[in-house]
């Protein structure tokens, strides 16, 4: 094991300035990034620009905000640790998602808001404020050591939010600037509300698709053409509501060919986190659960199992009173989410080719596939899962839990095909911290606990060396 300086001072450091971070965190969630909006363009290039002289104020070198077809990339580096101390790759993204709506919003949503021990703000949990806690680690190590136990660079994106799009081309043009041992992730959560730390070793992949039906050349009178003329919405409720048998299955011919098994180590994994399903009925609102996927607990069917979402559908007349049409056209959002081993292209194929397959001769039928991301699996037994688990639990105090994410975030798979690197995925958002909702929030705690937990990790990463890394 490779000797590191203690980690005690740079703790001590997190601990004293606690409210110093807190402010200067507050001054990044006021930068309105929103990558979806483009007259928010100039905002989320000031946040990539923030984010550029917080590096070379902290220490790292050769800060630059790079120029892509979307929003800007920050990268950085400190390389100083030497040849035997691993490279880590320091991931996250500084854009976040619309507020809309905002008058649910108790405060402006750029204006943080701290009650009740949480910090209320767009992307104060997704994800600037577990980005933050990368920055606070470094700098409480260089403050006190003068140096970083692991050799560090940073890749933080602006586009994340609406599908990565630059990523992939940015790491293949840049394979030497990023090469590294491991990614280390913080954009995900803790497993509950009650502080119970998490690694997530898997994400999901996504593929989302738009569709349009359209069927007369104008809206109709529904009484002199009902019975006679196909009403594109009727035709799109249908469609869309045979995507799933009665048992929760996706019909969609092959598309379950390639979904990987569990192994015995994952089942071991997850034995015992089972899911509260009143309070999860209770937490969002609902009457009742819906069944799913038959066969599968509420756990999995969150996390191991593909599924297919309506997102958005339109069409016709919603205004007040009636109109008694038949409209021209209906239109419909939708997402996959996907395991391990699918593959989005082919995924992206089969669901554009059925949904021209089943549509009647009555409607013409348009799908497209808008943007896809490949699913990222990290081994259990991965050396760098252990090293993070034991940093976790220095942190909050108990051993974290071990479970496949059910959300996305498209560039870990391309990460692992371009850089060849593997990623560890830490969070510290809270697990009901309304995400992309109003009111979003992050538990202070939540904060200063994930600062400790990477100063924890970077030690234990350089005790582990770059050789253990660089063979698994």
């Amino acid at each position: 094991m490779i000797k590191v300086p203690d980690a005690s001072a740079a703790l001590a450091y997190l601990s004293a300035h606690t409210e110093d971070h807190l402010r200067q965190l507050d001054e990044f969630l006021r930068i309105e990034s929103v990558s979806a909006d483009p007259g928010r363009a100039g905002e989320v290039r000031r946040a990539a620009e923030w984010l550029g002289a917080e590096l070379s104020r902290i220490g790292f070198e050769n800060a630059t905000v790079h120029d892509t077809s979307s929003h800007p990339i920050v990268t950085a580096d400190w390389l100083h640790a030497g040849r035997a101390a691993p490279t880590v790759l320091m991931y996250g993204h500084y854009d976040v998602q619309p507020a809309d709506p905002l008058d649910e919003w108790v405060r402006p949503p750029f204006e943080p808001r701290y009650e009740d021990g949480r910090i209320y703000a767009r992307g104060s949990g997704d994800d600037k404020g577990q980005l933050f806690t990368h920055l606070k680690a470094a700098e409480a190590w260089l403050s006190t050591s003068g140096a970083l136990p692991v050799n560090v660079k940073v890749m933080f994106e602006g586009d994340e939010e609406i599908g990565s799009a630059p990523m992939a081309d940015f790491m293949r043009r840049h394979r030497d600037l990023l090469a590294a041992d491991l990614m280390v992730v913080s954009d995900s959560t803790l497993f509950d509300d009650d502080e119970t730390p998490q690694i997530t070793y898997s994400m999901r992949g996504m593929a989302y698709f738009e569709v349009h039906v359209s069927g007369p050349s104008r809206d109709l009178h529904s009484g002199h053409y009902g019975g006679a003329v196909a009403n594109p919405a009727n035709v799109l409720a249908g469609m869309l509501a045979g995507l799933k048998d009665d048992r929760g299955r996706i019909t969609i011919p092959g598309f379950y060919d390639r979904v990987r098994e569990l192994t015995d180590a994952e089942r071991a994994a997850h034995a015992g986190l089972e899911v509260d399903e009143e309070a999860l009925r209770e937490e969002v609102g609902v009457p009742a659960l819906d069944d799913g996927e038959q066969g599968y607990s509420v756990f999995e069917r969150r996390s191991v199992r593909p599924t297919l979402d309506v997102n958005g559908i339109w069409g016709g007349y919603s205004g007040a009173g009636a109109k008694t049409i038949i409209p021209a056209r209906a239109s419909a959002k939708l997402s996959v989410r996907l395991v391990p081993d699918q593959d989005f292209r082919e995924i992206g194929r089969m669901v554009v080719e059925h949904l021209q397959r089943i549509a009647p001769a009555t409607v013409r039928v348009e799908a497209k596939l808008l943007h896809a991301g490949a699913p990222a699996l990290t081994p259990v037994d991965h050396p760098a899962v252990g090293v993070a688990a034991q940093a976790l639990e220095a942190a909050f105090g108990k051993p974290p839990v071990l479970s496949r994410g059910g959300g996305s975030i498209p560039m870990l798979a391309d990460a692992e095909e371009i850089l060849g690197i593997k990623s560890v995925l830490v969070g510290f958002a809270a697990a009901n911290g309304n995400f992309h909702s109003p009111n979003e929030w992050i538990p202070v705690t939540n904060v200063t606990r994930g600062m400790q937990t990477i100063v924890h990790l970077w030690k234990g990463l350089a005790e582990a060396g770059a050789e253990e890394l660089r063979g698994a």
